[in-house]
């Protein structure tokens, strides 16, 4: 026979899955806040905002931007990680405040299991740009500049840890030059100052620098992808440019706390599935020469070996960038 203090148990386990299906059925009843760990008009906040309109529309809920920059990215990350695990509060990331993070700073408050992977969004690709009046026209008339002049060229990036310093870090290492790269608490204003002269170049996602490159208020140098992309025609590839090692096709992809019910992940997972097939969100996709997932690309187990593939790929590529 079942004793009465199992029965107790049953029923409050019975009781508490109950509770947990009603609450994933009503929710959202509120607004939800999207943590977005860089500056506004960088390239995670681009597709942040454009992702987050239609999942309010799906989920008949608005959702928030909250903008928090700071070390790469894990400024945010902390936040993200201490908020209920109840839906309302979730963050976008990227293979650096997801991944190479974990590697350059070694003593944050919180690990990959401190997230629950929700839905990957968007993949992007890598550019490099130039200030328009940068002596060299070409890739290959760059890495001989670079060469003569060891250390005297600025990179600038979203800091340490982001997509952005991992473009450059990668660029940098294909083509065997002495660069310094300056972070900077967002793409955005990285790339205000190579539009001013202040820097001589950018590492940057197509998402938030090719309309610059198209008014010509940068030059691009080269895409880190297989193929031209459609926004940035003139814009050779890394392999036509003469420099195949460089690689920067990246992903984007939403978080919630460690902790949130399956049931509600569900949802949140079913919203952004959703988004992304809008015509709305195919065509600022476009314009931003960033794509959407594939259909089988969308689940929270793809996103989950993302991060795994990516915490080991970077912390081989990024040993000596560790904070002592």
């Amino acid at each position: 026979m079942i004793s009465f203090v199992v029965k107790r148990a049953l029923a409050a386990i019975a009781a508490l899955s109950f509770a947990t299906v009603a609450f994933a059925q009503d929710f959202p009843k509120r607004p939800i806040t999207m943590i977005v760990p860089f500056a506004a008009g960088g390239t995670s906040d681009v597709i942040a905002r454009t992702v987050a309109e239609q999942m309010g529309v799906a989920l008949g809920q608005s959702i928030v931007i909250e903008n928090v920059a700071g070390a790469g990215g894990s400024t945010a990350l902390a936040r993200a990680s201490r908020a209920e695990p109840d839906g309302y509060t979730i963050a976008i990331g990227n293979a650096g405040t997801n991944a190479a993070t974990y590697t350059i700073y070694p003593k944050l408050p919180f690990t990959p299991d401190s997230f629950a992977p929700t839905a990957m969004v968007a993949k992007t690709f890598g550019i490099v740009a130039l200030r328009k009046d940068f002596p060299a026209k070409d890739l290959k008339e760059f890495i001989a500049y670079a060469k003569s002049n060891p250390g005297k060229i600025n990179l600038g990036h979203a800091g340490v840890g982001s997509s952005n310093y991992l473009i450059c870090k990668s660029f940098v290492t294909a083509a065997g030059i002495d660069a310094t790269l300056v972070g900077y608490r967002g793409a955005s204003p990285a790339l205000t100052d190579v539009i001013g002269s202040q820097i001589d170049g950018v590492c940057d996602a197509a998402a938030s620098v090719s309309q610059s490159i198209n008014d010509k208020l940068v030059r691009g140098l080269v895409v880190g992808s297989t193929v031209r992309l459609t926004t940035l025609r003139d814009l050779p590839t890394s392999a036509e440019a003469g420099l195949p090692e460089f690689e920067a096709q990246g992903w984007n992809g939403l978080f919630a706390p460690k902790g949130t019910s399956p049931a509600v992940i569900a949802k949140l997972n079913a919203a952004a599935r959703t988004a992304v097939e809008t015509d709305a969100v195919k065509k600022r996709f476009a314009d931003l020469s960033t794509v959407a997932p594939d259909p089988d690309e969308h689940t929270p187990e793809v996103l989950q070996k993302l991060v795994t593939r990516d915490v080991e790929k970077y912390r081989k590529m990024l040993a000596d960038d560790v904070k002592p």
